[in-house]
Formats: structure tokens, sequence, C-alpha cells
């Protein structure tokens, strides 16, 4: 088939207009239709409200409000000539074998030759959706498992017959990779597929087994949680995350679907107090709150359930010795002669096992199912990655010492491991006992595999420099949670004389959860502390020097940030030549919450910005007004469409929707640019000078009345207009990036030294969250 330029998804409920909406992210037009409620003046109310609703639920299922201009929106009964252009068409309607069936023969009679037709469904077997319809029907049919929300859920799980053309096969694959930025996972036509087969179970054990101990939720889920890589909301946060009136007809769909000898059958156990929780609206963040609520009666007390009463109690911070005691080492914590460790190996190791278990039958590979965990459920590691961590004889010991079946992979891998490197390939064991090599897909970069091969071309404590070939050095930081200290810029001063002499560009990349949440506030705090003060000094005049010898380099410099690249992190996007952005990146010049501005250069370079390619009116005045605005509110771009919008990307700037293609795809672009390249001309700047300062000052006064804004944000706010506006300048003077420099410098030393930034700084580093004082 010829490449998927238009979409159309039939069924407007969370899921399908999630869906729509992550299609009209990735810039192709959407057709969203559903039924006409009855007695509707309006006959498309249900599709246009639901794009209504999404404009304004966060998180956010648009990427930018510009998006939902894609969607154009229907019912099923007038308006199904819209999809004769559609080149793929989701239904994604209630899960009734008869509706669905009823549905795809109005498709069938509308849609044009060629196009693709799947079902979101993920309990109904492909080959029962497609049965007693035509042959050119079921030859175009698949099914698209998405799951929720379809933005930021980075799993699809695909299924396929032997029906099916190869090509159409590839042709959807690579728009959902490369254009709705998905991990496309091949699954086979059983119950569940793989992530929530596997999934359901492991919630479901985790759940009964919490009742049969006895445990606290609190406690459940910081056992089953951060020791095992998975996200702290554990198993019962999550389920309120889902919503608990959901699980019983997931259950009850597996134990139908699922065959009689099935380990499920054996979780699939009544809850009385789950179901009392459903019929009382307890249903989780959905509903009046599920295993946690906000008790808004109480001064909105955080509560959490009692599994044992069935009453809510104050929520407690979880205190579990077992995983205090066993540290990184998973085999004391299931050692750990407590309740808590015998919930961590009962629950973990009835969900390894039931993984092995899948082998074979779910998935023809180990590889596919760690996939499925690590994109559908959070994981960090999948479940074979968890036993090679665990070591596979000492799991296959233990189970046959408590008589408990071992599946046959699990067998082969004694005595060896689940993968394995090999002259620098990643290799899988197999059913056949014997390896098989992994193959990452056309066009993916990564620098775990860079790693398997190769040493750091530079390196210290909090950054590493590694040669990704064709003569592009890659710039990683490693410090805790990425954030920038003097290791780092001074690393970035050596890395940019290397690259001059041997090297053709350089890219700012890395792999962790965020690309940098900017510079390291604790050195800050204990630089003041002591009264080091030409010491923070000097730090600010040493980055504000690395930042710009990053600008006027010799050669390209591109940034490729993906999750969040606050304060610094979003100062060196903002000085290098190009931006290669994840679709979810979340930038922004944050200083502000902790009663700083920022010092890297990210006011001159905003203010660059808007001055040469806002579309807003001439004039020293109207660029300052919309960086203050942004830089004074801390204002946090939701994904990388926005922060275009923004001009922190700017129009010649790209955005990767899918992960694994991100340094790639940047490494293209420094390559391009390595071309004839010639650093950027020095920006000059005319400010507005003290008129301008005095009209911000009156926007922040009038603030302060309404009670958005504090006694210490005008302080800050000041010092931030005093920069903006050119510090005294008159209007008729220009300013040179070096004084810009010099005022940012000035405004960060001035407020590092006041009481109120040093109490923000240290509530931030202590809870996470700003002091508004």
């Amino acid at each position: 088939m010829a490449d998927i330029k238009k979409v159309a998804v039939i069924g407007a409920g969370v899921m399908g207009a999630g869906i729509a909406a992550q299609v009209a992210n990735s810039g192709a037009p959407v057709v969203l239709l559903d039924i006409v409620p009855p007695s509707a003046e309006n006959r498309n109310a249900i599709a246009e409200g639901a794009v209504a609703k999404m404009l304004k639920t966060e998180p956010a299922p648009f990427m930018s409000k510009a998006a939902a201009k894609l969607v154009t929106t229907g019912n099923i009964e007038d308006n199904l000539d819209l999809l004769a252009d559609c080149d793929w068409i989701v239904e994604a309607v209630i899960e009734r074998l008869d509706i669905k069936q009823a549905l795809y023969a109005k498709i069938e009679r509308h849609r044009k030759q060629g196009s693709v037709v799947s079902s979101n469904t993920s309990t109904i077997p492909l080959a029962k959706l497609t049965e007693g319809l035509p042959e050119s029907f079921a030859r175009d049919f698949v099914i698209t498992h998405f799951f929720n929300p379809p933005r930021y859920m980075r799993l699809l799980e695909l299924v396929t017959s032997e029906k099916n053309d190869p090509a159409t096969v590839m042709t959807l694959t690579e728009f959902c990779d490369y254009r709705l930025g998905k991990g496309v996972v091949p699954c086979k036509d059983r119950p569940g597929f793989i992530a929530n087969r596997l999934g359901v179970y492991w919630l479901q054990t985790a759940v009964v087994t919490a009742f049969h101990l006895g445990l606290d939720v609190e406690d459940a889920d910081a056992i089953i949680g951060k020791p095992f890589g998975i996200p702290k909301t554990g198993v019962f946060g999550l389920l309120d995350l889902i919503g608990l009136d959901l699980m019983p007809h997931i259950n009850a769909s597996m134990a139908a679907a699922l065959p009689a000898d099935d380990p499920f059958h054996a979780m699939n156990q009544p809850a009385p107090l789950i179901e009392r929780m459903i019929k009382d609206g307890f249903t989780g963040h959905k509903g009046k709150g599920g295993f946690y609520r906000v008790n808004r009666e109480l001064n909105k007390r955080k509560e959490a359930i009692d599994l044992k009463s069935g009453e809510y109690r104050i929520q407690k911070k979880a205190q579990v010795e077992a995983v205090k005691e066993a540290g990184k080492d998973l085999r004391k914590l299931f050692e750990h002669d407590s309740v808590h460790g015998r919930y961590a190996w009962t629950v973990m190791s009835e969900t390894l096992a039931y993984a092995a278990f899948l082998v074979g039958d779910a998935a023809d590979g180990i590889d596919p199912i760690d996939e499925a965990m690590r994109l559908g459920y959070a994981w960090k590691s999948g479940p074979f990655e968890l036993l090679d961590k665990i070591g596979v004889d000492w799991f296959v010991a233990r189970l046959e010492k408590l008589g408990r079946a071992v599946p046959p992979i699990l067998r082969m891998a004694q005595g060896k491991s689940f993968y394995r490197v090999e002259e620098g390939k990643r290799q899988a064991l197999t059913l056949a006992g014997d390896y098989q090599t992994l193959h990452r897909p056309e066009g993916v970069l990564l620098l775990a595999d860079i790693k398997l091969t190769s040493k750091p071309v530079l390196k210290n404590g909090s950054a590493s420099v590694w040669d990704i070939g064709d003569g592009v050095l890659c710039f990683e930081f490693t410090s805790m949670m990425n954030s920038l200290d003097a290791d780092i810029v001074m690393l970035l001063n050596q890395t940019i004389e290397l690259v001059k002499k041997q090297y053709k560009a350089l890219v700012v990349y890395n792999e962790g959860s965020n690309f940098s949440v900017g510079a390291n506030l604790g050195l800050a705090l204990f630089g003041a502390n002591i009264a080091g003060w030409n010491e923070i000094q000097g730090l600010v005049a040493l980055g504000q020097h690395a930042y710009k010898s990053l600008k006027y380099a010799p050669f390209p410099v591109v940034s490729a940030p993906a999750g969040m690249a606050l304060g610094g992190g979003c100062e060196i996007l903002l000085h290098s030549d190009a931006i290669q952005a994840h679709a979810e990146t979340y930038t922004g010049l944050v200083e502000v919450g902790v009663g700083l501005i920022p010092g890297w250069g990210g006011c001159k370079e905003m203010l660059a910005r808007w001055q040469s390619l806002g579309r807003i009116p001439r004039g020293p005045m109207p660029a300052v007004g919309q960086v203050f605005e942004y830089i004074s509110t801390a204002r946090v771009a939701k994904s990388a469409a926005e922060a275009q919008e923004m001009l922190i990307l700017r129009p010649g700037d790209a955005i990767t929707m899918n992960r694994t293609r991100l340094l790639a795809d940047a490494k293209a672009k420094a390559l391009k640019l390595a071309e004839n390249y010639q650093p950027p001309e020095p920006p000059t700047f005319v400010l507005p000078g003290p008129s301008g300062k005095a009209a911000l000052d009156m926007a922040v006064d009038s603030f302060i009345q309404i009670g958005k804004a504090t006694k210490h944000d005008k302080v800050v706010s000041g010092v931030l207009a005093e920069i903006l506006t050119g510090d005294g300048t008159d209007p008729t003077e220009t300013l040179t990036e070096d004084r810009m420099s010099e005022l940012e410098r000035i405004g960060f030393m001035k407020l590092i030294r006041t009481p109120d930034t040093l109490a923000r700084i240290e509530r931030m580093l202590e809870t996470g969250k700003p002091l508004r004082n």
C-alpha cells in the first residue's frame, strides 16, 4: 500500500479520542466518528465533545492546541463517506463482537481498496473479529492495541494474520513507529496478547497476596515498586490510575478466554472489599478515590484504605525494613524473614515464572515480553532481564525447593543467562537453547549499544563523551538526575577543544529519564551557606563561557533532549546550533521557582529569539514583555511542539516522535549542518530601559494585589526586569551579548545572597516543591 497520509478513528471514547489526538500530534489529518446521541440536536455531539474535553484535559492528549485543528468530527450514520480517502481506519468501539462486526460491514462499503482496518481490542481474538467477513476485508485487517493514554504510553501491540500483505503490515508498522512514536511489538493472537496477559496476572497476584498476608497498601507499593525498577505507584497506586471498575471486566474476559490449566485462574479470586468500593463509587482517580484518596472534608488529608477493616485512615510513609536491608540485592529481599520478604517473593516469583510460561504461547521469544512490560507498564527491566539480575540458577533452585513447576525456558537458561553480549551484539536465549542476535530497526542508534563495544573518549564523575561514528561525538550527562555542575561544564570545555581538532560535530544527548533538571542546587546552597560567593560567581562565569564557546565553536552543535530540560538544561538547548527534540520534551527557564534568574545565558538567548523570530510588533518592548512573561512565571513547554511555539525550538529545529530514533536523527542533522558550517553572528540588543522596567513592575504589582504573586516574587521579578530592559540603558543604545551576560551574572549573584531565595532552594531540595514566600 501507499504511505499512510490520513487516518480515521471510529469510537470517540477515552481510547478512541486519545488515538485520534496522537495521530493529529503526528501532523496527519484524522477523522473522528461516533454514534448519534439519542434525541440530539447536534448529531456530532459525541465526537465534538471528545475533542473539546481533550483540549482541557491534563495531562493533555494534544501536544499543542493547533493539533486539534487536524481532527474532523462526525458520526457513523451521516459521515462514513469520510472514510473514502483514509489510508488507515481504527475501530475503538465497545468490546462486543456483534457491534464490531456490524460496524466492519459498514466500513467495508465505504473504505477505499487496500486501506488498513484495525481494532483496538485487547480481549477479542483477530480470528473471531473477521469471522464471516469478506476475504478482501480480512486481508487488510489487523489488531493495533494501544495503551492508555495513547500519547504517553509507548507500547503498541500488533496482531496480524497469514492473510495480511507483508508490505501493508510494514507500512502500518513504520507509520506507528516513526509518526506515532510507538514501540511496535508483534504479538500472537492469544488472549490479552503480551502486556495485559502478564500485567493483569502480576496485578492480580499482588492484590490477592496483599489481602492474604494482611499488608498495608503503602508497604505493598514500596515493595513491588522501586526495588524492581517498577514505577513508584506500585500496584495499588497503578490500579487507582487504571480504574478499579475496569479490572473485574478484564479479569472476567481473561478467565473466559484462557485455557483451564492457565495459572491465571488460581489468582482470579473474589475480593469483597474491592467489589464494595466499586459499588460505592470508589473506583480510583476518576471516582471518589480508590486505595488512596484525598479527603477534602478533612483539609485535603491524604488517606489510604486499610485492607483488613475496609476503612480509610491517614496515609503513612512506608517503612519496609526488608527493602532497606536488601538494598539492590533482590535475593536478600526474597529471602528476608518477614511478611514483606514473603510478599516480594510470592508476587514476583509468580510473575516471573508466568512470564517464562508465556514464551512460545503469547510470544515466540523473551525479548517481545520484556519490551512489552518496559513500554506498556514502564518497568525499567523486563521480567527476563530481572531474572538475569537475580540469577537464573538461584531462582530455579528455589522454585524446585518449594515444589513449584519450572517452565521450559527457565530450564534452558540454567547455567546460562537470558541475555548475553557476543562480539558487541546483544543476544537472547531461545526455546531451542541457542542464542539469537537482537537487531535494532533501521534508523535506531542507542548509546546503550555503543557502550557495548567502546569506551568513552573523555569522562569524569558527571559526564562522558562518546564517539558515535562519522566524525561525531556525543556529550552525555551522567550525574544524579543529570543535574549540571562544575565537572560537566569543565568537560564541556575539554570536549569543544577536542572536536575542534579531530571531529566534525557534537551532539548533546543522553538516555536518562530526563535530559537535565538544571543546575545542581545542592552545590549552590552549600556554597551560599559557607559564604563562598566568589566560587558561586566563578561557576556562573564558567558556565556562561562554556555555553558561549559552544555557540560559537567552529563546528555544529545539536542538542537532542527528551523528558525534562529545565533551567541550565534549557539554556544548553538555547546555545546549540539546532535542536532535535523528542516529542515528549518538557522544557523552560524555571529558575524563579527557587528565587533565581537564568544565569547561563537564558535571558539573552530568549530575547534574541523573540526579537528576530517572534511574530510580534516591532520595537524594544514586545519581545521583552513576552520573555518576561515566560521566565517570571517559570513557564514550561509541555511538549516539543509547545517549545516550538515558545521559540525555545526555532522554525528550523525538528521533532522526533520515537525516542529510540532521537540520537540517529540528531547525528544526521549534525552531519548535514557540518557541510560548509559557519558559526552564527552575535546578536545585539536594543532594550526599553527604565520605562520598560516600570511597566513590568506595574504588571507584577497587579499580580500581587490579586494574590497571584508573593513578596519575594516581586524581588525576583524586579531583578529579571532589570536584565531584560537593559538595567537603565537608553533605548537608543545597543547592548552587546557580553553586556547581557554581565547583567545576568550580577542579577544572579544579587538573588543568591537573599535569605528568601536560600529558603526557596532549601525547600525545593527537601520536598521537590516550590516555596511561595
